[in-house]
């Protein structure tokens, strides 16, 4: 049966709701909702011609399962992001719990952390199928920005140090690169397919060769709303400043994976002395130069930094 609205909140002719009175028949704050929308990806808003921003019906029912998981305790980064089915699996599983805090501990066991040393041991053994099962349900259980730093990123991380100690090779390395390569381009396709805000370029310069940094920041500006517009790694200047001048980009972003022999600082430097100079040029990554702040450019330590100044800027 199709989700029932209280009196007063009736959807319009063509089934689609304003978030006014989708808060109503959720019992959900609007500020709530746009928070979820913003930082999760759900629920997932549709634009009519007017422009008005409106949710289809059905998301009345998701929204009512997850507000009865928050009622036993779960967080919002657990909940919010899962399927309709995973929820309705979880509310099944955990009786109504008369403390907040002991049906959370349940939810974790539901959806298990992934360990390190399993994630390696898949990648070890080329077991795509496995890495991906761990990435969905850490996906479910953080949260997307939670997920990039708490599990993308540190993955990363340890796939390089078992590379240099030799516990792995090259083909494992790229193997497992790929892999979370692709499953961000897969949970990004949607918000891609909804997203219609500004613009932005997200490249490495020259020399620079690691691209799943571009993809964790194109996800976090696609779950802003934004347009993205990857170039790929490895891009001259030149090619960036062009872009720039050939298509309505609001940003250009470029991602420092690691510190190399030469500093990117110089590259950075002229590339921001040939964009427009009110278009802003950002900088992330573990290589990502901190002296550059003074010189008109926007440094950001992690993903979380960005996400928060992108909720400063207008996504639409």
């Amino acid at each position: 049966m199709p989700p029932q609205t209280p009196a007063g909140t009736r959807p319009a002719p063509d089934g689609l709701l304003a978030i006014g009175a989708l808060s109503a028949a959720t019992g959900i704050p609007v500020e709530t909702i746009r928070t979820w929308e913003r930082r999760y990806g759900f629920p997932v808003a549709e634009r009519k011609p007017s422009g008005h921003r409106v949710y289809p019906l059905a998301t009345i029912t998701r929204l009512r399962l997850i507000a009865k998981a928050l009622e036993q305790g779960h967080r919002a980064a657990e909940v919010v992001p899962a399927s309709e089915g995973t929820l309705e699996g979880l509310l099944a599983a955990l009786p109504r719990a008369g403390r907040a805090r002991t049906p959370a501990r349940h939810a974790t066991s539901l959806v298990p952390p992934a360990d390190p040393a399993d994630l390696l041991e898949a990648a070890r053994g080329f077991d795509r199928d496995r890495l991906n099962r761990f990435f969905q349900a850490d996906w479910a259980r953080l949260g997307p920005i939670e997920f990039l730093e708490q599990r993308a990123a540190p993955f990363l991380t340890a796939i390089g140090e078992a590379w240099a100690a030799g516990a792995l090779e090259v083909r494992h390395e790229h193997f497992a690169s790929a892999c979370l390569g692709d499953f961000l381009r897969v949970v990004r396709m949607p918000l891609d397919d909804r997203a219609d805000g500004p613009i932005v370029a997200l490249a490495t310069l020259p020399g620079e060769l690691h691209g799943l940094g571009l993809q964790m920041s194109a996800l976090v500006f696609a779950l802003a709303g934004w347009r993205v517009l990857i170039l790929g790694v490895d891009t001259p200047g030149d090619q960036i400043v062009a872009l720039a001048r050939e298509a309505p980009i609001a940003a250009v972003a470029v991602s420092c994976a690691a510190q190399a022999r030469r500093s990117p600082a110089e590259a950075l430097r002229a590339l921001r002395g040939r964009l427009p100079r009110g278009l802003p040029l950002l900088v992330g990554g573990t290589g990502a130069p901190a002296s550059l702040r003074q010189e008109g450019v926007e440094i950001f330590p992690d993903l979380a930094a960005l996400e928060r100044w992108l909720r400063t800027r207008p996504a639409a």
